[in-house]
């Protein structure tokens, strides 16, 4: 561990950069922004074996440690991933850029042109464990939007991390931009996190992406706004009108396609009246090496089914379980949800759209869904071309925190000499 006062000296460092960049990062234009998004892409593309090289070394130190099945694969990077995020970064560049945008502009009586214009927030710092692909999306959203970013990655993906940080750096440069509007965190000191979230001064907002631990910590800590989810409690709910064969494959995907990420399912509801028809999507899932924790009448239909416990309502899994329980309807769902649910991602499977619409108004989620899988839940999926992270709480970045969340906006109003009575 580094000496304390070396650390915040690290850290007085980088933010002092931070907040160099962000002056000439606001000022540069989008061919800029996106040259240097070509730049980086491409340097990721020909260099997946150093990109590889690196996460070999971050996976052996995992396993040494005996980190989790679902965190080794947050971890790992393998060519399609790599070719992933080098995707991500080709569509990043190909969004809007929103700084400058104007949002809406009126006149007044007096004369007075008034318009409201989307301008970067400023330094925004990242936290995260084990995804190295945060660092490109973040990096990327940040730079695209105008925004310095410092990165501080989990020490588990440290080697990765620094992989491609090394290609944003490359791309920055070659657009001649300041190499500094994304910094990385080149220390595993925990006391490093601490020293961010008490740059009141320097840093605009935090962006927690990692486990339980890690986001409470930092909405009990920051003296920095805070976008963030602390859990992904995830529903689906079968409704009694549901067609079957939808209800078993959106079940099927949204809990077991990658069970370690935030918009995986956790809790299956299933009306009381759906009982005839869903053996089949239990058998699915207990035939794809789901464990199943279910109710009394859940239980009583597969002894391969486990009785649930109050805690099992509660829990994020983030692995292959899944917690079911049977209501009364879309209202038994919409109140178990209420209940339990952390806000992040409910979907409901019916065809009736009388009874989808209501649980779309219904439910306080971030995000809601009718017909489809809890994994939509990506800002890559939402057309954002990547997102850097989620956010549950109620200010004005809500679900997937793409480019348009990463701004705010100041108002211009262009007069003509007028003066005040």
């Amino acid at each position: 561990m580094q000496d304390k006062n070396n650390i915040t000296e690290l850290m007085t460092e980088i933010g002092n950069k931070a907040h160099t960049a962000t002056r000439s990062l606001a000022l540069a234009t989008t061919d800029q922004k996106n040259t240097a998004l070509r730049f980086t892409e491409e340097y990721l593309r020909n260099n997946i074996d150093t990109v590889l090289a690196a996460n070999a070394k971050d996976m052996a130190s995992g396993q040494e440690k005996g980190l989790s099945d679902a965190m080794l694969d947050r971890l790992k990077l393998d060519a399609d991933r790599v070719h992933g995020i080098a995707d991500g970064l080709h569509s990043i560049s190909k969004l809007d850029d929103p700084v400058g945008e104007i949002i809406t502009e009126w006149d007044r009586p007096n004369g007075l042109k008034i318009s409201r214009i989307r301008v970067p927030l400023g330094v925004i710092g990242i936290i995260y464990e084990s995804r190295p692909n945060v660092t490109a999306d973040a990096g990327a959203l940040c730079l695209k939007s105008g925004n310095a970013a410092i990165l501080r990655g989990g020490s588990d993906s440290l080697h990765s991390s620094k992989a491609i940080h090394t290609a944003l750096q490359h791309g920055l440069l070659k657009a001649g931009l300041d190499e500094n509007a994304v910094q990385l965190v080149p220390t595993r000191d925990r006391e490093a996190v601490g020293e961010m979230l008490r740059m009141s001064g320097v840093i605009d907002i935090i962006v927690p992406r990692g486990g339980r631990s890690l986001v409470e910590r930092v909405q009990n800590e920051s003296r920095v706004p805070v976008f963030a989810h602390l859990e992904g409690i995830c529903h689906v709910y079968i409704d009694e009108l549901a067609d079957p064969l939808k209800a078993r494959e959106v079940t099927l995907n949204a809990k077991m396609r990658r069970t370690g990420i935030c918009g995986s399912a956790e809790t299956l509801l299933v009306d009381n009246n759906a009982l005839n028809f869903i053996g089949d999507t239990l058998d699915a899932l207990l035939d794809a090496g789901c464990e199943l924790r279910g109710d009394k009448t859940i239980s009583g239909m597969d002894n391969r089914i486990i009785p649930a416990s109050e805690n099992d309502w509660h829990t994020e899994y983030l692995a292959p379980v899944l917690s079911i329980k049977t209501v009364g309807g879309v209202q038994g769902a919409i109140d178990h949800i209420a209940k339990y649910s952390s806000g992040h991602t409910e979907t409901i499977i019916t065809e009736d759209k009388v009874i989808a619409d209501r649980f779309l108004r219904e439910v306080d989620s971030a995000i809601v869904m009718h017909n489809a899988s809890t994994q939509f839940a990506d800002g890559g999926e939402f057309g954002m071309g990547a997102e850097i992270g989620i956010a549950t709480g109620r200010i004005h970045a809500r679900g997937p925190v793409g480019l348009e969340q990463l701004t705010s906006f100041k108002y211009q109003v262009r007069g003509s000499g007028q003066t005040r009575p």
